[in-house]
């Protein structure tokens, strides 16, 4: 009888750790191209380190250009992002517009090592190897801006100018005041407190909690928190819902471990370096550095953009009046952050 119970324990517990070490482990990234993965069907260039990064060309034929913009995409999206200007507008301007896959992302390999810096030289790559020349523009969205940040921290040499467009901003930025930071957070749902303080301080316990502490993408904050989108951005979800979308299954078909899920311990984590304490990349004015805020934006804390602006005052600050958090999908806005950026020419709302 005693044995017979020491089994039956022994197996409960054994059962019990395999779960467990189910549950922490990650499942193996579907890596495009392999032989269980999904299939390749955009361009993509080999990287040094083998992995590959899918990117997509618009606008200008890159030998014409006079302006090489590269566009670093939002949480839960893809190079397809919608921009609502078209090939003529941007050959008219000289742009040559180029989105990519950022890693883990639709068909672009997934990085264990990812960071603020490792993006920026994944940037610098696909430059290079798409032969885009000395000197290119960076546009950052939303949770996309910390490639941007890496791009000023480790690249000045490289970029003519960059705009960080609604930028995520981190809690825990070194030198972020603490108060402001502070009132931000809590601004925030308490599951939203929760799962930030576990992403930052154990992002592996954020994975075994991710059934109940779930990202948070337009569609499930819409369902829960509507009023954190204003009335432009409402019309804008209505028109973004009517045009086709034929690979959006993409974006996570890798596996959500390496797409949201790196992609918010890497924006929440632990930096390598502090983004307010960055030397301004254009001493002697050749570039710029935009900053866009929706005014009515209900997504990422206003106020902490603004002092941003005020701790680097090398940043161009425009705040947009009547604006959201879907700035970029607005025709009007998104022609002005591509004209600031490559034309320096003034909003015409300031």
């Amino acid at each position: 009888m005693l044995n017979m119970l020491t089994w039956v324990i022994v197996t409960l517990v054994l059962g019990g750790l395999i779960w467990v070490y189910q549950t922490i482990k990650p499942p193996p990234p579907k890596i495009c191209g392999s032989r269980n993965g999904p299939p390749v069907t955009s361009p993509r260039i080999r990287l040094r380190d083998g992995r590959h990064l899918a990117y997509k060309m618009r606008g200008s034929a890159k030998e014409n250009a006079t302006y090489k913009v590269l566009l670093t995409h939002g949480f839960c999206a893809s190079k397809d992002t919608y921009l609502p200007v078209s090939d003529d507008w941007l050959d008219e301007l000289g742009i040559c517009l180029v989105t990519f896959d950022r890693p883990g992302y639709a068909e672009s390999d997934p990085n264990p090592k990812r960071s603020p810096m490792s993006d920026a030289f994944d940037i610098q790559e696909l430059a290079d190897h798409l032969g885009l020349g000395p000197k290119f523009y960076v546009i950052g969205l939303s949770m996309g801006t910390y490639p941007i940040w890496g791009c000023l921290k480790y690249l000045p040499h490289r970029v003519a100018g960059l705009a960080l467009v609604v930028p995520v901003v981190n809690f825990w930025w070194p030198s972020l005041q603490s108060e402001l930071a502070s009132t931000a957070f809590k601004e925030l749902g308490a599951i939203e407190r929760w799962r930030l303080r576990i992403i930052h301080h154990a992002p592996k316990l954020a994975w075994v909690l991710r059934h109940w502490l779930r990202a948070e993408t337009i569609n499930t904050i819409l369902e829960k928190n509507p009023k954190a989108f204003n009335k432009s951005d409402v019309e804008i979800m209505k028109l973004l819902s009517s045009l086709p979308a034929p690979d959006e299954h993409k974006i996570r078909q890798q596996g959500e471990y390496e797409s949201l899920h790196r992609d918010m311990t890497v924006s929440f984590g632990k930096w390598e370096f502090d983004p307010l304490v960055i030397d301004n990349p254009f001493p002697n004015n050749e570039g710029h550095v935009d900053l866009w805020i929706g005014l009515e934006d209900g997504i990422v804390s206003i106020e902490l953009q603004r002092h941003i602006a005020k701790r680097l005052p090398w940043i161009r600050c425009h705040e947009i009046p009547g604006a959201g958090h879907l700035i970029i999908h607005d025709s009007s806005i998104c022609k002005m952050i591509l004209k600031s950026l490559v034309l320096g020419e003034k909003p015409s709302f300031e």
